[in-house]
């Protein structure tokens, strides 16, 4: 049997998507699994056991027409049984379509269901503490009646080398590993999505204040000027924590930095997707123009807790528009002050870090 599961899309994306593939192998242990990505995610996908091949979905399948058609017929070649669309927008609607795959799968869309073999229902809510972006991926195995307890959580599997390297980097920076180590998201993907910096000052002193550990940033390369001005504004007792410095050099690096790691804090993202799948703790501040109900994903108010606006304020954005609530944003990140949460983040820590295993 061969399979193609296909996933463009972000990190976080990605990487939720590779439970279709998990609990394939364990239904269809002898099953070629391949998976089309973007080629800029690849990284989350290095290592999987239950994925054979890994299609590359490149820039030049964006930009041009013959290249898409191309890659198209190349998939078709290989005669896929079952082709499951995570994605379900018009690249993937054309690739699928071009794949002669005998019997296809996706989420059900207006004008697209003759693509599609099954066409499964995209719920509004859902119905568990997995979240929706889980649910709904689980939801496309559905048709498939798999005989297997369904497993939800994304996994990420680095090799021995990766995790020693990770260790010797946290050497030569000299951190004291007698300490735990939080890592902190700083800085969104985005502005929309990124904390008030001078909130996220404070929550960095907060931790230092209550807490002995070691803090490391999570920050793009190309937000380093933001970075270095988050940290300029942070408390000289949080300074002697933070290791500025300490940055992978490429994602599988940070990975592996990240398995090092005891929790995460921070900006909602793929940092805090890829922190989950290593089974770290996780606190998430959410944007105010995102919605919780896709994203929080296993949030049980212990081991993974979120924070919304509407958690504290949710008068400020009743009943407006995408919009409105987008032109709004920024008003409504001012009106999240972290006051609302330091509270929480405090005992989130004391709760998964000083606290005695059961």
């Amino acid at each position: 049997m061969k399979i193609l599961v296909v996933q463009q899309k972000k990190i976080g994306d990605v990487l939720v998507s590779t439970i279709i593939c998990n609990n394939l192998r364990i239904a269809y242990p002898n099953a070629q699994i391949d998976f089309l990505a973007y080629e800029s995610t690849i990284d989350v996908l290095k290592g999987n056991p239950n994925i054979d091949n890994v299609i590359l979905f490149k820039d030049k399948h964006r930009k041009d027409k013959l290249e898409l058609l191309k890659l198209g017929l190349s998939i078709r070649k290989s005669k896929y049984d079952l082709v499951i669309d995570a994605y379900s927008k018009l690249e993937s609607w054309i690739l699928v379509l071009l794949s002669g795959g005998k019997r296809k799968i996706s989420y059900k869309k207006p004008g697209r269901t003759f693509i599609y073999t099954d066409n499964v229902p995209f719920a509004e809510f859902p119905e568990t503490n997995k979240g929706l972006a889980i649910e709904s991926r689980l939801s496309l195995l559905e048709p498939l009646h798999l005989n297997i307890k369904l497993d939800p959580v994304p996994k990420l599997y680095l090799s021995e080398s990766e995790i020693n390297d990770a260790k010797l980097l946290f050497k030569k920076h000299s951190v004291n590993t007698e300490r735990k180590t939080i890592l902190v998201s700083i800085l969104g993907s985005e502005i929309e999505k990124t904390y008030p910096p001078k909130f996220m000052v404070q929550i960095i002193d907060y931790i230092a204040e209550n807490f002995d550990v070691n803090i490391l940033f999570n920050y793009f390369p190309s937000q380093l000027t933001e970075a270095q001005d988050i940290y300029s504004q942070c408390s000289e007792k949080a300074k002697k924590n933070i290791y500025f410095d300490l940055l992978g050099s490429d994602l599988r690096s940070f990975i592996g930095l990240m398995n090092e790691c005891d929790l995460i804090i921070g900006n909602d993202g793929g940092a805090i997707n890829m922190a989950k799948a290593l089974d770290k703790p996780s606190f998430i501040i959410f944007a105010p123009i995102l919605e919780k109900k896709l994203w929080a994903t296993f949030e049980d108010g212990k081991k993974h807790v979120t924070v919304h606006i509407n958690d504290y304020e949710p008068q400020l954005s009743k009943n407006m528009s995408r919009s409105q609530l987008k032109n709004a944003n920024s008003e409504l990140y001012q009106a999240f002050k972290p006051d609302f949460f330091l509270e929480l983040i405090k005992d989130f820590i004391q709760l998964n870090l000083f606290e005695p295993k059961e």
